[in-house]
């Protein structure tokens, strides 16, 4: 069940960020992944875009996005995986994201202005309830997001949900090592900062099963705090699933 106190806390943090800086899902802008973009993916859009994305990883080249496919990216923030993603698909391919703060579509959508992006949109929603329908879309992704929902379990349904069969997700996550407990999590950063709300590996790929997704795996990138890690995670929806759970 989603805690709507806790997503209300998240929302306003970054709609504050989105505010002050244009900012994006994270904790502190470049702290955990802004060294993972590429230059040629920094030359290719507006300066300042990189340092406001607030992500743990780089979730485009985590999902090796090929021309034509259609890609999801939730908790889009300011638009960067977004606008990155339209670059990789090609005008053949179209990039949604999704983004349940006001504020940060506003940025997101003025980022997308700038860029040119016509193969681009950003729509409001949650991702435990996301706002596309079954079998929509061939790749999702996702920056330093999905440790903030408080119903993992609904994000992991809908990100199934939304693909088609044979689809596959590469998300970039915080993810504790598997003796951390919850209590150690919270000790070590805020919800709201990615840290706490943290699953472990056994959790998330206990989690990916439930949901549906076969060849899951969760690999460790770089340590953002003792025990916790920077990780990517993949996994695909198997092409004899149904549309729908």
């Amino acid at each position: 069940m989603v805690d709507e106190g806790l997503r209300e806390e998240v929302r306003r943090r970054y709609a504050d960020k989105a505010t002050k800086a244009g900012g994006g899902p994270g904790e502190e802008p470049g702290k955990f992944g802004e060294s993972l973009y590429g230059s040629e993916d920094r030359e290719s859009l507006a300066e300042g875009l990189f340092e406001a994305s607030l992500g743990c990883g780089n979730p485009t080249a985590v999902a090796e996005l090929r021309e034509g496919e259609t890609v999801l990216d939730l908790g889009s923030g300011a638009g960067l995986d977004v606008l990155l993603s339209a670059r990789r698909v090609g005008p053949g391919g179209f990039a949604y994201g999704v983004d349940m703060t006001e504020e940060m579509l506003e940025v997101a959508r003025a980022n997308q202005a700038k860029a040119g992006a016509a193969n681009v949109e950003f729509l409001k929603g949650a991702i435990e309830a996301l706002p596309l329908p079954d079998a929509s879309v061939d790749v999702v992704i996702s920056n330093c997001v999905i440790n903030l929902s408080t119903d993992k379990p609904a994000a992991l349904r809908e990100m199934f949900r939304v693909l088609r069969p044979g689809g596959r997700i590469g998300v970039s996550d915080v993810v504790a090592e598997d003796h951390v407990s919850a209590a150690a999590r919270a000790r070590r950063g805020s919800q709201v900062g990615c840290v706490a709300g943290a699953l472990s590996r056994a959790e998330y790929l206990e989690g990916l099963a439930s949901a549906g997704f076969a060849d899951a795996e969760v690999v460790y990138t770089h340590k953002v705090a003792p025990e916790m890690h920077a990780a990517t995670v993949r996994a695909v929806k198997p092409r004899s699933a149904g549309f729908s759970l």
